[in-house]
């Protein structure tokens, strides 16, 4: 007889297909769950794959636009910036997968969810915090946690000979050295091999896919106006092509390929955990960096100097409650919805170049400016 059903957050990659075998092993019935935020994936072979591995049903979503205007853009409203650098692009994009997966397991009956997040991240947290929030009922099956789980599969080696033995597709090439997270926000990479975590190592200038290095960027800058309202842009529009975008999808997507193409966006850091480790990341965040530049500074133009600083505060704060996973949670519920508050008056216009890696603000208008030429003249 079978365990149950489970809801199982599903890539298509070598961890979680072993996964969702193991979990069919040990009497469950699988249900697969693979969200479309942005990444470049071959979604129609994924579901082919899951659906030879036995998987009960598969289900793709395409949650890019939800991606942005439920998740992005209120990152973008508080200024959100995790210990002063990090754009948060993996935090934000949990909820929203998570979201949808607690929507399928309650729509499907299933008294189970489960997921391929190690142990020793934070990508665990922020998943099971989202669906014991939506969800509190359901059980959490966390294969990275189980001793029976972890003490088979100690190594790659092991997963693969187990992908042999079951018929599970296992990659022709050699692993890569480095792990990849991406979504329409940013790519995230984390190295497999020692020489990643001596800190002192550089990554290899082939690493990067979603931004050029800006050595070798256009040697003539893209000038981008950005209309925003309610904190949030609207619209933006490329002086030098006549383009423009009116959509948040559109939007995004645009400024991640300005930003891209100038190789804005890079960072390498050494961040906490919220499980209290210390880790080193490497990220392109080429879209959001542009927005923050903006934002910032149609914020200062258009906000009281003591709300602002409040704001600023609660921004701190925000960023703390979705990098530990919390989104969901009450207290970052009233904290995104008194930042939101704050945004009643931001609104204008931006207008800023793109060029080598960096953006330059170049001016600004709007409607609800608090500057007073009387009064500094």
């Amino acid at each position: 007889m079978s365990k149950g059903t489970v809801v199982l957050a599903y890539s298509g990659g070598l961890d979680t297909s072993c996964i969702l075998v193991w979990l069919k092993e040990q009497g469950y019935d699988v249900i697969t769950f693979l969200a479309n935020i942005g990444q470049d994936e071959d979604f129609k072979a994924a579901q082919k794959k899951a659906e030879s591995l036995g998987a009960k049903k598969v289900f793709i979503e395409d949650l890019r636009s939800e991606f942005v205007e439920d998740f992005i853009w209120p990152t973008v409203q508080a200024n959100a910036v995790y210990e002063d650098r990090y754009l948060l692009g993996t935090a934000v994009a949990r909820p929203c997968i998570g979201r949808r997966q607690v929507e399928i397991a309650r729509r499907e009956g299933a008294q189970f969810v489960s997921h391929g997040a190690t142990g020793k991240g934070n990508d665990q947290i922020r998943f099971e915090l989202t669906c014991y929030a939506l969800y509190p009922e359901v059980k959490i099956i966390a294969p990275w946690r189980i001793p029976e789980f972890y003490n088979r599969f100690r190594g790659r080696k092991d997963l693969m000979e187990y992908a042999q033995k079951h018929g599970i597709p296992v990659p022709v090439t050699p692993r890569a050295p480095w792990s990849m997270d991406a979504n329409l926000m940013h790519i995230r990479w984390v190295g497999l091999v020692a020489c990643f975590y001596v800190f002192q190592s550089h990554a290899p200038a082939d690493l990067y896919q979603m931004t050029k290095n800006p050595e070798d960027s256009p040697n003539a800058p893209d000038v981008l106006e950005i209309e925003f309202r309610n904190g949030v842009p609207v619209k933006v529009t490329n002086e030098k092509e006549g383009k423009s975008k009116d959509s948040p999808l559109e939007i995004f997507s645009y400024l991640n390929e300005i930003g891209g193409n100038h190789g804005v966006g890079r960072i390498d850091i050494v961040e906490n955990r919220f499980i209290g480790m210390k880790s080193r990341g490497i990220y392109e965040t080429p879209g959001g960096t542009i927005l923050l530049k903006a934002h910032l500074d149609i914020e200062t133009f258009t906000m009281d100097k003591e709300v602002r600083r409040i704001k600023q505060g609660l921004g701190i704060k925000f960023s703390e409650l979705v990098y530990n996973g919390f989104w969901y949670s009450p207290e970052c519920d009233f904290v995104r919805h008194c930042i939101a508050k704050s945004q009643d008056n931001v609104e204008g216009k931006v207008q800023l170049s793109v060029f080598k890696g960096q953006v330059y603000i170049l001016g600004r208008e709007s409607p609800k400016s608090l500057y007073n030429e009387e009064l500094v003249r």
